[in-house]
C-alpha cells in the first residue's frame, strides 16, 4: 500500500510492521534457545555424564547446572562458557561454536583447547599415534581413525580437503564424529553421493550392531536418542535397515571393500568413485581404533585408471607386480 513519503506510513501499519519484526525475532530467539539446550545436553550425553557429574566438574550445585542446561541463565559470561567447555571436554573448534551459539561471539583469544584430549595416557601408544599420523599424512587418499562410537581421533590433509566445503556444526562435524556427520549434518549429502542408500543405511546397520554389542555405552545411546528424535532417521533405523539387510545381506553393511561415490570439491573432479578400506593393527586395536581410507578412482566419465589428483604425484601410480601390464 503506497503512502506519501513526506508523511510516512500510518501508525497502524507501523505497529503491524513492528509486531511482525518482533514476531520474527521471537521465533529466532526460541530456535536459538532450544539449540543452546540441545548442545549442552547432547555433549553431556556423549561423554556419558549425568547432570550431577557435570555439576561436580563445574563445582556448582546440581540445581544450578540444571538451570544452565534449561537455558535459565541471566548472562552467559566468558567465565561460565569457558568452564563449560572444559567440563564438556570440548575441542577448540567445539568451544568456538559453543560461544557462537550461546552469545554470538568468538571465545577469548586466551582459550586453547588441549590437543591431548583424545590421546591415550600410555606414552608408547601416544608415540605410536604421533608416528601413525605422519604415515597417514603421506597417503594421498582421505584417511581417518575412528573408535567404536565413530569418534574421529586422527585425519589427514586429504580428508580435510574432501570435506573442506562442509559448514560448521556444533555436534556433527566430519572430523569430530563421522557417524553423526553422515546422519545429521545438512551438508553431508553434498559430499556423499547417494547419501541415504549408500551411506546412511549401511552406517545405521553398523551402528545397530555396535549398540547391540554394547547397549550400556553412553556414547552409542546418545546417538540412538538423537536418531529417535529425527523422524526420517528413526524410520530408516527401524524399518529401512532390516529391509535393506534382508535384501542385500549382513555383509553389505561392512565398510571394508565397500564402493561408494563422493563429490570432490576440486575443480574438474566432480563425482568420484571410492573404495573404502578399513584396517587396524595390533596397537590400534589395543586403543580401540580403526583406520578408514577412501581410495579415490577416476572421476565418472573419465578413462579408467588412477587419478593424479591434488597431492598425488605421478610417480605414485603403481601396479601389482604379479600382474603384467596390458600388452605384455
Amino acid at each position: 500500500m503506497p503512502h506519501l513519503a513526506a508523511v510516512g506510513p500510518s501508525d497502524g501499519l507501523a505497529r503491524a510492521g513492528e509486531e511482525r519484526l518482533a514476531g520474527d525475532e521471537s521465533a529466532r530467539g526460541a530456535v536459538r534457545s532450544e539449540r543452546r539446550k540441545e548442545i549442552l545436553r547432547q555433549r553431556r550425553e556423549e561423554l556419558g555424564l549425568s547432570q550431577e557429574d557435570l555439576a561436580a566438574r563445574l563445582r556448582i550445585s546440581v540445581r544450578a547446572y540444571g538451570n544452565w542446561e534449561r537455558g535459565l541463565v541471566k548472562e552467559w559470561t566468558d567465565r561460565k562458557l569457558l568452564a563449560l567447555a572444559e567440563a564438556l571436554e570440548m575441542s577448540e573448534r567445539q568451544c568456538f561454536w559453543l560461544f557462537r551459539v550461546m552469545v554470538d561471539r568468538d571465545p577469548p583469544l586466551t582459550w586453547r583447547a588441549s590437543e591431548d584430549s583424545r590421546l591415550p595416557e600410555d606414552p608408547a601408544q601416544r608415540d605410536y599415534l604421533c608416528d601413525y599420523a605422519a604415515l597417514m599424512e603421506a597417503v594421498p587418499y582421505p584417511s581417518f581413525l575412528v573408535d567404536h562410537r565413530w569418534d574421529v581421533a586422527l585425519t589427514n590433509s586429504a580428508f580435510d580437503q574432501l570435506f573442506q566445503s562442509v559448514r560448521p556444526h556444533p555436534t556433527a562435524l566430519p572430523d569430530d564424529n563421522f557417524l553423526r556427520f553422515v546422519l545429521f549434518h545438512p551438508d553431508a549429502a553434498a559430499v556423499l553421493e547417494d547419501h541415504e542408500p549408500a551411506w546412511c543405511v549401511p552406517l545405521l546397520a553398523q551402528f545397530a550392531n555396535a549398540l547391540a554389542g554394547a547397549p550400556e555405552d553412553e556414547g552409542l545411546r546418545s546417538i540412538r536418542q538423537e536418531v529417535a528424535r529425527d523422524p526420517f532417521m528413526e524410520a530408516a533405523y527401524r524399518y529401512g535397515v532390516p529391509h535393506w539387510l534382508s535384501t542385500h545381506g549382513a555383509e553389505a553393511a561392512e565398510l571394508d571393500g565397500a564402493v561408494r561415490t563422493v563429490r570432490h570439491p576440486e575443480p574438474g573432479w566432480g563425482l568420484v568413485r571410492c573404495r573404502m578400506v578399513a584396517e587396524s593393527s595390533r596397537m590400534l586395536g589395543e586403543m580401540g581404533l580403526t583406520r578408514i581410507t577412501l581410495i579415490l578412482s577416476a572421476p565418472q566419465g573419465a578413462r579408467p585408471g588412477p587419478v593424479r589428483g591434488p597431492g598425488i604425484p605421478h610417480q605414485q601410480v603403481t601396479r601389482l607386480r604379479a600382474v603384467p601390464p596390458l600388452g605384455e
